[in-house]
């Protein structure tokens, strides 16, 4: 790669372990910004070990805090829609999905920046609404790591404690990266050469994990979420120009 793609990399990979470390939504960005330099799929496939390796850390940091019943109500879902994204990878152009991520990240960008606040009454998880927002979140996360603003939609409302919210989205999103690694190596995405750049981003994601678990404890919320908002809003619009362009 370039040293712009490299500068790309590296700050993709901080991404991943702040959003190990408990800023889930950090983490959609990376592929966006791996997509500026590759295709989208090339993206996916190189950052995938980084996401598996980065959840380790989250998983140790996260033992005990998480809520059993949303992973109940959301993993069936989940690996349905990771099965429909493998069952699909073929179909869908290269193009295709440079839009698809684009649009996903200009939405969630919109939608934090425009919402209202949230309801203060907490909503109780379902089977229903877990299992088809559990099945969005695992295909857009099949497809480009980009399940989050899916996943947000079904868990926020659920109003939990901020570290039982971080380390149940940090496990519904490690078992979905270890089961995507099976289909992935199928799917020829796991080559030498995006493991080679995996390893080397490897580090830099470790210790991200460990920054972000700093910084969810000392940081104004509003405020970071405020810049990495606008800054995925920024890359969504230009890779939805990319898609469209000849």
């Amino acid at each position: 790669m370039t040293p712009y793609g490299w500068a790309l990399a590296v700050a993709a990979a901080v991404a991943v372990g702040l959003a190990k470390g408990g800023l889930a939504m950090v983490g959609i960005i990376s592929v966006p910004l791996m997509s500026l330099v590759m295709s989208p799929v090339q993206a996916a496939g190189l950052l995938l070990p980084v996401y598996v390796i980065s959840d380790v850390g989250g998983l140790i940091a996260f033992q005990r805090d998480f809520d059993t019943r949303v992973l109940m109500t959301t993993l069936p879902g989940a690996l349905v829609g990771i099965g429909v994204g493998w069952a699909t990878a073929s179909i869908v152009p290269v193009r295709g999905v440079t839009l698809i991520v684009g649009i996903i990240g200009l939405s969630f960008a919109l939608n934090a920046l425009i919402r209202p606040r949230l309801d203060a009454t907490p909503r109780p998880p379902t089977v229903a609404a877990g299992s088809f927002w559990g099945g969005l979140a695992g295909y857009t996360s099949f497809v480009s790591h980009s399940g989050a603003p899916l996943w947000q939609v079904y868990t926020q409302p659920l109003r939990l404690p901020p570290l039982i919210f971080a380390g149940t989205t940090t496990w519904f999103f490690a078992i979905g990266n270890w089961v995507k690694l099976v289909p992935y190596a199928f799917l020829g995405q796991l080559s030498s050469a995006n493991l080679a750049t995996a390893a080397a981003l490897m580090p830099v994601s470790l210790v991200s994990v460990w920054l972000g678990l700093r910084l969810v404890r000392v940081i104004r919320p509003a405020l970071f979420y405020g810049i990495i908002t606008w800054c995925l809003l920024l890359v969504s619009v230009r890779l939805i120009w990319q898609s469209m362009g000849s």
